[in-house]
Parts: structure tokens; sequence; C-alpha cells
């Protein structure tokens, strides 16, 4: 299974287009955290996952996506309803509860992946605004066996982490 994740976009449609048109053919599902900061019309008729963020005004994106890739359940939130640049904890409380193996969210503009208690929680970083670093990025987590790879891509699609777990 491979993922797609991306992020806090704040109107970048150029970067996010240019992401989805490098990577998507390989892709089981392509995910944007919120703060695209686009009208949900905009991504009518594809094939991304969209939640709402803070920056996010239209009230048609849903606050969280819950759905099914190869029999992991996938979770997808912005960050901001759970105090992400806090803590995990209430984000991993929610990924419990729903009993999500994977967590894609936002919000900190900081990129990074971790596995708390088998739940692999993922945030992209930004495509437009980064944090902790100077490039835009992206992520592609991919799942083979019992292991992930989660990588983080620049805007120009050079690699600037890999993490295994």
């Amino acid at each position: 299974m491979k993922l797609l994740i991306m992020s806090d976009t704040h109107s970048a449609t150029n970067l996010m287009e240019q992401v989805i048109e490098q990577q998507q053919q390989e892709m089981d599902a392509i995910i944007h955290c919120g703060d695209s900061e686009l009208n949900a019309s905009y991504f009518y008729n594809t094939p991304i996952r969209v939640v709402r963020g803070n920056c996010d005004m239209d009230d048609r994106f849903p606050l969280e996506e819950l759905f099914t890739v190869q029999d992991l359940k996938v979770l997808v939130v912005h960050g901001h309803k759970y105090n992400v640049k806090s803590t995990l904890m209430p984000l991993f409380y929610r990924a419990q509860e729903v009993q999500a193996s994977v967590v894609c969210f936002g919000h900190s503009h900081l990129l990074g992946a971790e596995m708390q208690e088998g739940i692999l929680f993922i945030n992209p970083g930004s495509l437009q605004q980064p944090r902790g670093r100077k490039e835009k990025s992206y992520a592609i987590a991919e799942n083979i066996g019992n292991s992930w790879t989660v990588s983080f891509y620049s805007a120009e699609h050079i690699m600037l982490e890999k993490v295994t777990l």
C-alpha cells in the first residue's frame, strides 16, 4: 500500500498539482490534511481525500476522514482540533477509538513520522510554508508486510528523509 500525503498548501495549487501529477500513478490513496484554502468544489471529481483545516473557510470539507485501504484504517485530520502542536495524545486516543492503523495530520507544518502502540502518525510538513526546515514538503508512506517506510520529499521531488518503522 502506498499513500501520498500533503498538507498546508495554503492556495499553492501549482505545487499541489505538480506533486500529484508526479506521484499519483503508484498511489492507493492521495490525502490532503487540510489548509488548502480552496473551495471544496476544486476537489470534486478528483481521487483526493481532503479534510478541513483551521484556514479553510468552506464547511463542505469534513473535519475528519476515515477510510480503509487494503484492510488498514486510515484517519485523516488537520490537527488543530487535537492540539497537535503540543502533543499527539488526543489524536492517539481518537485513533484508538476509531481503530485506525495510520493517522495523517498537518497544522504544525513540521514533517515527521512516528509509531505509537502500533499506530503510524504522519505529518507531511507543508507544501507552502514549512517550519523547522526550509524545504516545502510532502510524504509518501508505503506498507510492506509489517513494516512502514515514510519518505519525505521536497516540492522539487528530492528525498529529504526516509524513516522505516
